[in-house]
């Protein structure tokens, strides 16, 4: 998708696949069609990294949301399928416009209280990056739900210590960053996002750990651009897209079995 138009960010997606297939093929409680904008008696997915839209229209697409032929139109003109999530083109599975860094936990966070005013008693997932955690916006939601004891709300946070201009540490760097979310009252837990059995576990015991009295907060270790040799590990493959002979060479390389799931 990326390779085809030139653009969009390639290195992020490939290190969230594993959870973006766990989410919509195992955790998440939705319903496919008829897609509900309200997201009422269902759980919510919150995507704040918009950037990483190729995995989320991949997954969504494959998970049955809208038809699979249309991620042939990604970031073309008039797709419905934008560089970062949009709503104004209706694509069915998003209910925000997300990318403007900072955002999705502060929405998540008003759909998770929205939900418990309402009695529904489903879940409000949120993905963010490590490096949009950057954004004091998030440090108002964080402080926010805790306070509020938001706990049908679980935010995964994607721990790759890589952005658009380096590493994190190297950008704005911060050290404890569990410590941090615990100071503020929320319960965390950790994973390797590039496992499968770990992510699917794992968020199992995030449901366990909620809706006691306190959010959840899932630090996710994972790999810019897993799977892909010459991407993983680079901030540079954050936003560009491969040429003809990387395109080759990354499709020839065979993805570990993941097991039936």
């Amino acid at each position: 998708m990326v390779h085809a138009v030139q653009s969009g960010h390639p290195g992020g997606s490939l290190g969230c696949t594993e959870f973006f297939v766990a989410m919509y093929f195992n955790v998440l409680d939705y319903q496919a069609k008829p897609f509900s904008k309200t997201g009422e008696n269902e759980d919510v997915f919150i995507l704040s990294n918009g950037h990483i839209s190729p995995v989320y229209y991949s997954t969504m697409a494959r998970a049955g949301i809208f038809e699979v032929n249309e991620l042939n139109t990604f970031r073309k003109i008039d797709s419905r399928l934008q560089g970062h999530p949009a709503t104004e083109e209706g694509l069915e599975g998003v209910r925000i416009a997300s990318g403007s860094l900072g955002q999705g936990l502060s929405v998540a966070t008003g759909v998770a209280l929205s939900k418990r005013v309402k009695g529904d008693d489903h879940w409000v997932y949120c993905l963010c990056g490590d490096g949009e955690l950057q954004e004091g916006q998030n440090w108002e939601a964080i402080m926010f739900a805790g306070h509020n004891r938001v706990d049908n709300l679980i935010l995964t946070v994607d721990f790759n210590q890589q952005q658009i201009d380096g590493s994190t540490v190297d950008i704005m760097g911060f050290s404890e960053l569990g410590s941090k979310f615990e100071a503020f009252g929320w319960k965390v837990l950790s994973m390797n996002g590039n496992d499968l059995s770990d992510v699917l576990s794992t968020m199992r015991e995030a449901q366990a750990a909620g809706k006691q009295g306190q959010p959840v907060a899932i630090i996710m270790r994972t790999e810019m651009g897993n799977g892909v040799d010459f991407m993983m590990g680079s901030h540079e493959w954050h936003g560009i897209a491969p040429n003809d002979e990387q395109l080759e060479s990354a499709l020839a390389q065979n993805p570990e079995t993941l097991g039936d799931y």
